[in-house]
């Protein structure tokens, strides 16, 4: 009895938590689950508070507890407490890349570079000149993410229309496009600087430095120190997530995958979804189609949808032509080009990053239909074009 209920309840699903597309179907089912419960009516708004109200009563970042500041609301809790460990993964993915992966050598790593830095400068501009002398022009960045869980299962999808060399340089690109993602908010995103806590990220990232090395077992002692360097990095002006990629950095090379399996499925089934049902609580007014024919909207939209594709497949091209790269086995210039479309799929981060841009609800709110739009966009237009694809007739 116990065999079969083993077999028929838990092993579907594990095969389900598994499966590289189980990440996009429930970020899928829990975006269109938000959009539907935020606009149920009296339901609606008692879904919006859930998420928004302060716990103070007041409008302030932060709340005071035990002599500490603190995130003020569950949707802060969310983006500035519990992403924080979707950055310390996407670091330590971005560490195991550089020091054993795709990124270890030049070679390997020039052309998911030059294509991850092309995908994200020609998004820029085409949305910089579509809200040239706007106050959208604060948004530049929200369509220069691409959102890695997504993209890679979309391609997923496809199966082996999509070659494993493709796969790999998509991965790489992604990750790449994630530390720019993360350097970005870093330096463009934060507030106020504060004097105090910074000097308090230093002293506690090299606490953690000086007992690895003194070899003191990776564990408690440096939990500590990342939960001190959390709070810095929350109190100081830079975004606090950005403290889950420092602490990511310094995790030994050795420990980084034993981690990674240890916080993946949390942080994709549990966080992730979370982050999407708070993220996409929307509300969407009978002028929901004029406001996706506003500059703010076609900046992101053409951004990702365009600007994406034609930023990694010109900036690829470049650096194969000038023989400093070479495209990987079994991938050619039509291949690279829908790569690039499925690269489009900003979700997760053009959300995140969204909700740092502007501070007016109603803003945020047209910047994240506008990128749910271009990200499905994205996914059908990327299936459609391998899809397609022709294949090479083979000679009798």
């Amino acid at each position: 009895m116990k065999v079969r209920i083993k077999k028929y309840l838990f092993h579907p699903i594990h095969h389900f938590l598994h499966d590289s597309r189980s990440i996009g179907i429930s970020l899928l089912v829990c975006t269109a689950l938000s959009l539907i419960l935020t606009n149920w009516g009296e339901l609606g708004v008692r879904y919006l508070s859930l998420w928004n109200d302060s716990f103070s009563g007041t409008d302030e970042h932060h709340i005071h507890l035990l002599g500490l500041n603190l995130p003020n609301s569950p949707l802060l809790i969310i983006n500035d407490g519990l992403m924080a460990l979707f950055f310390f993964l996407a670091g330590m993915e971005i560490k195991r890349e550089m020091m054993q992966g795709e990124l270890a050598s030049i070679k390997q790593s020039l052309l998911p570079i030059f294509a991850a830095i092309g995908g994200m400068i020609v998004p820029a501009i085409l949305f910089s000149l579509i809200n040239k002398g706007t106050d959208n022009i604060r948004g530049w960045a929200i369509p220069t993410a691409t959102d890695i869980a997504f993209t890679l299962g979309a391609a997923a999808l496809l199966g082996k229309r999509i070659p494993t060399g493709l796969k790999v340089f998509l991965t790489a690109l992604a990750i790449i496009d994630d530390l720019g993602a993360i350097i970005v908010i870093a330096i463009f995103y934060g507030s106020e600087l504060h004097l105090g806590y910074l000097f308090g990220i230093i002293f506690f990232t090299g606490s953690i430095y000086l007992l690895n090395l003194k070899k003191v077992s990776f564990g408690i002692w440096q939990i500590i120190c990342g939960i001190a360097l959390w709070y810095c990095m929350f109190n100081s002006g830079i975004h606090a997530t950005v403290a889950g990629v420092i602490f990511a950095f310094m995790v030994p090379t050795d420990l980084l995958k034993k981690f990674e399996s240890k916080i993946h499925l949390p942080v994709y089934f549990i966080i992730i979804p979370i982050f999407a049902l708070a993220n996409t609580a929307i509300p969407l007014p009978s002028g929901s189609l004029a406001a996706l024919n506003t500059k703010l909207s076609w900046g992101i939209k053409l951004g990702l949808c365009l600007g994406k594709p034609l930023g990694i497949t010109a900036f690829s091209y470049y650096i194969v032509k000038r023989k400093w790269a070479e495209l990987p086995e079994g991938v050619n210039l039509y291949k690279l080009i829908g790569a690039g479309i499925l690269a489009g799929i900003g979700f997760t981060m053009s959300i995140f990053i969204s909700t740092l841009a502007f501070e007016e609800v109603p803003t945020q709110n047209i910047a994240k239909v506008s990128v749910l739009v271009a990200s499905f966009s994205a996914i059908i237009i990327g299936y459609l074009w391998f899809i397609l694809e022709k294949k090479p007739r083979i000679e009798a």
